[in-house]
């Protein structure tokens, strides 16, 4: 049972640099300048540009900016399957739409997901590589790996 006189100890809100530290070209802490910075290729290509010092904030753009151009291209590449596979004869209406089931449901629900969960790591200043994304961007901005 709670002690009401006195309460637990609460833990400590981890940043990026331990503290509210500002991002380097901003002025913006360093998790929130992240999680605009996770906004898909718009986003990313802003806070790329902008902050020039934080690793922290240029790793989650690039990030965004490789994982809104494959987006991007997802949806380019979905729209022209759909389209073909409507236009065959007899099986075209089934065999498009099972492809826009698992093409704009499961993959726009797929995007979101993964949206949700890097601006949530973002801003909790953990950083969080999207499976195969992340390292490819890492190496793009530290130069590892």
């Amino acid at each position: 049972m709670p002690d009401p006189v006195n309460p637990p100890p609460r833990p400590p809100v981890l940043t990026p640099s331990g503290d509210a530290a500002k991002s380097g070209s901003t002025g913006l802490p360093s998790n929130v300048a992240a999680a605009l910075a996770c906004i898909p290729l718009l986003g990313g290509i802003i806070f790329y540009v902008l902050e020039k010092h934080d690793q922290f904030v240029r790793f989650y753009a690039m990030q965004s900016i490789i994982f809104g151009g494959g987006w991007m291209l997802f949806n380019i590449v979905g729209s022209i399957a759909q389209a073909i596979l409507s236009a065959v004869p007899i099986i075209g209406g089934f065999a498009g739409g099972i492809w826009w089931l698992l093409w704009a449901v499961l993959g726009q629900l797929l995007f979101l997901v993964v949206f949700v969960i890097t601006v949530i790591k973002a801003f909790s200043g953990a950083r969080w590589e999207i499976p195969y994304i992340g390292p490819i961007a890492a190496k793009q901005v530290d130069g590892t790996r």
